[in-house]
């Protein structure tokens, strides 16, 4: 026979055996329920309409698995939200690692209007002279980098752009940050020389450049040379 709970319809298969003759009290399973079944009630409502109440059955067990495969759907759907939610906090908290390994994505970083500093360092008590060896004009630029990352880098090379009044660059002059490596808080220093400093020059801009990017012409170590000769005819600018 078919038990059907009073209360939440759920329904259940149960053979005449287990009722007895007298009926008997069931509880249903899914909602806690209990009842009384009367044997001679519980066979006319079988041999009414059995297969409608077999149908019923099937129907519930239908709708309970399409509920979990819902809930299966949406917990899948919700991790997979709060994967790439992670993952854009994180590509947004970590961005000068990712144009370290990506420096295309620093364009893309610039758009959405994040800072992006891959090489971990910043400028610090810029210093700049202009002086003259004979009759050659020089500018001499010095200054601090600091290490504001959170690891040891390898520091690269700074480039010094004269420009004229007009902003248009007349003189470009590369040079190293001494040490070649600087752990995370540290900082350090770099002097530059530009020699045959253009008269128009009116604006100095430095920059960050990585050290295999600096042109094979440009002489580094000769530059840090006449940046300590030049030390001793300094005036200010």
């Amino acid at each position: 026979m078919i038990l059907t709970c009073p209360n939440c319809e759920t329904q259940y298969f149960a053979d005449d055996s287990t009722i007895g003759e007298s009926g008997r009290t069931v509880k249903c399973a899914a909602c806690g329920n209990s009842w009384f079944v009367a044997p001679k009630q519980q066979k006319e409502s079988a041999r009414r309409n059995p297969a409608a109440a077999h149908e019923i059955y099937r129907e519930r067990v239908r709708e309970q698995r399409r509920r979990k495969s819902r809930f299966a759907a949406l917990l899948s759907w919700l991790i997979t939200a709060g994967l790439f939610f992670a993952l854009g906090i994180g590509a947004i908290v970590f961005r000068n690692e990712v144009v370290k390994v990506w420096p295309e994505a620093a364009g893309a970083y610039k758009q959405l209007g994040f800072e992006v500093n891959p090489y971990g360092l910043e400028f610090e008590d810029i210093q700049r002279s202009r002086t003259f060896n004979d009759t050659i004009p020089i500018v001499t630029v010095a200054g601090k980098a600091v290490n504001i990352s959170r690891s040891s880098v390898r520091t690269p090379a700074v480039r010094v752009e004269l420009k004229d009044e007009r902003g248009a660059i007349v003189s470009t002059t590369y040079g190293p940050i001494q040490p070649a490596s600087l752990p995370a808080g540290k900082v350090g220093t770099f002097q530059i020389v530009v020699e045959q400093a253009p008269i128009e020059s009116f604006e100095i801009e430095l920059s960050f450049v990585p050290r295999d990017q600096v042109p094979a012409t440009a002489d580094m170590t000769s530059n840090s040379r006449l940046a300590t000769d030049a030390d001793t005819d300094e005036s200010p600018e």
